[in-house]
């Protein structure tokens, strides 16, 4: 018998029909021994086999980039934000920023491009647009930054409607231009439903990434949108890192400088000892 637990109906006895015909051929012992095989999944990846198709393929068009304005402001906005999620995330996970993200095989009219989305779990790769079916699933997290440029001219009701229809699970809608108390929106998939919480203020929490989103001065402009972790400190972007990093080591380059300054005065203090 095939490699079964003892007790066990050999396999070809669970089938809800009779074994094939060729199965005199072979013997009841071998068949078990193929059943049992082809269950041991996946497979081990062996040669492409030689598949042959009824038609040729109609192949469909998802473009990858559309000529559309940008203002200074949206543009610093935006990339900051790119620049701070992927310094933030490291390789382990995908940013993608003003890239169209596709969720239907079929349908390339049906897109958005978010100004900064985050996949959790799908490891950062070089992509020109983001396709659900290809590039891991749908993303988590999504930002809108509002500009009076806006160049898809799509009305924001239709835009929250294919957010609805991807299945983002939090979505983020900043205006700059709005006062305080009404420039952030947020979103969250709650029983299948995209729904706006409550927000208060200039603040809320980022559940997807376990932070809290903020509002404060970005790179010479008054307003833009950040992230601070738990403890209240703000994320860096890989320059303020850096600029960081390079202000601690020189401060402890003049500490040290300063205590060997001191340690010589205080030789020369001492009285010499002669023999």
């Amino acid at each position: 018998m095939g490699a079964q637990g003892d007790g066990a109906p050999p396999f070809h006895a669970m089938l809800a029909c009779p074994p094939p015909r060729w199965l005199d051929a072979i013997g009841v012992e071998q068949y078990d021994d193929i059943a049992m095989a082809q269950l041991r999944l996946p497979h081990t990846p062996g040669p492409t086999p030689d598949v042959r198709y009824l038609r040729e393929p109609k192949p469909i068009h998802f473009p990858e980039e559309a000529e559309r304005p940008e203002g200074y402001r949206h543009l610093v906005l935006r990339t900051f934000l790119f620049r701070l999620l992927r310094f933030a995330l490291g390789a382990e996970h995908s940013v993608g920023s003003d890239q169209f993200v596709y969720w239907l095989a079929t349908e390339p009219t049906r897109k958005l491009s978010p100004d900064v989305f985050v996949r959790l779990g799908t490891p950062q790769t070089s992509f020109g647009s983001w396709k659900t079916w290809e590039q891991g699933g749908v993303p988590d997290l999504a930002v809108e930054i509002v500009s009076p440029n806006e160049g898809d001219g799509m009305a924001w009701e239709d835009k929250l409607a294919r957010y609805h229809e991807l299945g983002v699970k939090e979505l983020v809608r900043f205006d700059p231009e709005e006062p305080e108390g009404r420039r952030l929106r947020v979103w969250d998939r709650v029983r299948e439903d995209l729904v706006e919480r409550e927000v208060a203020g200039d603040g809320a929490p980022c559940l997807t990434l376990g932070l809290s989103w903020t509002v404060c001065g970005v790179e010479g402009e008054p307003v833009g949108l950040r992230l601070v972790d738990p403890a209240g400190r703000l994320l860096e972007a890989p320059e303020e890192a850096e600029a960081r990093a390079r202000a601690e080591a020189e401060t402890r380059a003049t500490t040290a400088e300063g205590r060997v300054r001191e340690l010589e005065a205080e030789l020369r203090r001492r009285p010499s000892r002669s023999k």
